[in-house]
């Protein structure tokens, strides 16, 4: 065995030997079926503490022709699948048990903060080269520090396949995140090495963040990515489960509740491609629905599981010191969105922008993004929202926010709750209070015009995301309502609020409007249960003046 070329089953067996181990070997079952097709460039991107590296050596273990694993995987849960139908052919698990030469790279070794991306690629290539030369002595190399062309003299003369393992794949974009000459040329030589390549009857990479993305299109368009996001097929392998951790809580008498509390969370669901092969698909011509599952971080987990002390584990992870960092970047209210979402709320985003790196970032939403890929956010990909997932990160968040910077932001929120509560109770001159306190918190570039004026009071019922759908402009069919808060599926009691806002002009204007272009008639299924709101502020009044920066607010309940 070598040290890159066919590495062996000596870390699985370490994994598999230690105190607790979870089985994920049936993850093989999906790995074989796409073995030798189209589908078998394979992306997994997940956080740290979510088992990666043990996912790398079981298929390492598994697919190694010198591993002589058989025994190891026998007792596994791999060993008691299902065959699936491959054709006419029924393929078993060991259908690929052994049968390849397995080169295995972990990329940190090579891509450092002080190395050129350069150098690293050349000293890669010649010790894997070497690994394949003590190999296969007998065969004729054209060059023996091109890894390319080394791959297809061998292989292609013995008609052996190669497996591809390629752990911390997206070392380049941690270590050298500034440097886009060298990340490039790192890409060119993955998808030079791996791209309709025959020699090569799997390959899987597996990091923390997805395949760099350049405008909409993926650097390695060959390979399926499995990540944070859409986990695919993998999803039930990216954390621990929920039955997983019942049954570990119960082997060792362990609370169960206390552990879910403290690690659940993470939401994710195996949005799966037709399969024309499938029972369900066959017998009704549907596909079969997505499972959805709550996973758990594993490490968190053992941990808890082996001390019993429930805590935060987390901030021994490298990405602790970049969560700061990153909620930091005020792009776009980020800051009041992190304050959102600290109390609980869940917050769409866009994720489509996000470049897949740590740098690229345009707006809030990209750095909402890579949090979800470092696992201090969860995703909902029905609704292409956010969260915290679970005390634990909610303790990060916490760790992060105590700088003295912060606080001007949690109460600018807490603000907002109360201008929340004070418009449900119909108390306008309480509102009118404090959307002046949340006017000069927003800054003088919020009293410019109307369209800052509506930024001012979007910012001052931030909280109301948590209940409400916000709409801008709704069409009423005989003007355009300024703002209208529709309440959220899970708060049907709540009332609609229909906000008009009138700069320079009076709250009375602003309600006269509301009811002569009878707004509330476009929000029909809210008749009886909504909430007229007027607002006005006057721009032009002296510092001097008493009432300067002051607002006026009506509200009225909607009876008809």
């Amino acid at each position: 065995m070598g040290t890159y070329l066919n590495p062996g089953k000596a870390d699985f067996e370490e994994a598999v030997n230690s105190k607790i181990f979870v089985d994920k070997t049936d993850m093989i079952m999906y790995l074989n079926s796409v073995v030798k097709t189209k589908q078998k460039y394979v992306s997994v991107s997940r956080p740290r503490r979510f088992g990666k590296t043990m996912a790398a050596d079981m298929i390492c273990a598994y697919y190694d022709r010198k591993a002589e694993s058989r025994e190891l995987f026998a007792n596994r849960k791999l060993a008691g699948c299902e065959p699936y139908k491959s054709g006419e052919k029924e393929v078993f698990w060991d259908e690929y048990l052994g049968k390849f030469d397995v080169i295995r790279l972990v990329m940190t070794k090579f891509i450092k903060k002080n190395n050129n991306v350069t150098d690293a690629l050349s000293k890669m290539q010649k010790l894997i080269v070497r690994d394949i030369k003590k190999e296969y002595p007998d065969i004729d190399c054209f060059d023996e520090e091109d890894l390319i062309q080394t791959i297809e003299d061998v292989y292609s003369e013995n008609s052996r396949q190669l497996v591809i393992v390629l752990d911390e794949w997206d070392a380049v974009f941690r270590e050298r995140q500034n440097d886009k000459e060298g990340q490039k040329e790192y890409l060119d030589f993955l998808r030079d090495l791996m791209k309709d390549n025959n020699n090569i009857a799997l390959a899987y990479m597996t990091g923390i963040l997805p395949i760099k993305k350049y405008g909409k299109h993926s650097a390695l368009n060959m390979f399926t990515e499995y990540s944070m996001m859409f986990p695919r097929q993998l999803a039930r392998y990216t954390g621990f489960t929920e039955e997983e951790v019942q049954n570990l809580c119960k082997k060792y008498g362990r609370d169960y509740q206390a552990v879910s509390d403290w690690y659940d969370g993470y939401e994710v669901s195996d949005i799966m491609p037709p399969d024309p092969d499938h029972q369900e698909l066959r017998a009704t011509g549907k596909s079969p629905e997505a499972v959805r599952y709550s996973l758990y971080s594993p490490l968190s987990v053992v941990e808890a599981t082996t001390t019993g002390i429930i805590k935060d584990y987390w901030n021994k992870t490298e990405t602790y010191e970049a969560l700061a960092e990153f909620i930091e970047m005020d792009y776009d209210g980020l800051k009041e969105a992190v304050a959102f979402l600290m109390d609980g709320g869940r917050l769409a985003i866009d994720t489509s922008t996000y470049q897949n790196d740590m740098t690229t970032f345009h707006g809030r939403d990209d750095v909402l993004s890579l949090l979800i890929h470092l696992g201090y956010l969860g995703f909902d990909d029905k609704k292409s929202e956010v969260f915290i997932p679970n005390r634990e990160i909610l303790d990060e968040f916490r760790s992060s926010t105590k700088g003295l910077e912060w606080k001007p932001v949690f109460r600018s929120f807490h603000l907002s709750q109360e201008i929340l509560k004070a418009t449900l109770d119909k108390d306008s001159d309480k509102v009118a209070e404090l959307l002046e306190e949340a006017h000069n918190r927003a800054g003088n570039k919020t009293y410019n015009d109307e369209a800052a004026l509506s930024y001012a009071i979007q910012l001052a019922y931030y909280a109301a995301q948590m209940y409400y759908t916000t709409i801008l402009e709704l069409d009423s069919g005989k003007g355009y309502v300024d703002i209208a808060y529709l309440p959220a599926p899970k708060y049907p009691a709540l009332p609609a609020l229909v906000v008009e806002l009138k700069y320079n002009r009076s709250a009375e204007t602003a309600m006269s409007q509301i009811k002569r272009q009878k707004y509330p008639e476009r929000l029909i299924h809210y008749k009886g249960n909504m909430l007229l709101v007027a607002i006005d502020y006057d721009k032009d009044l002296p510092n001097t003046a008493p009432e300067f920066k002051h607002h006026k607010c009506i509200i009225e309940a909607d009876c008809c």
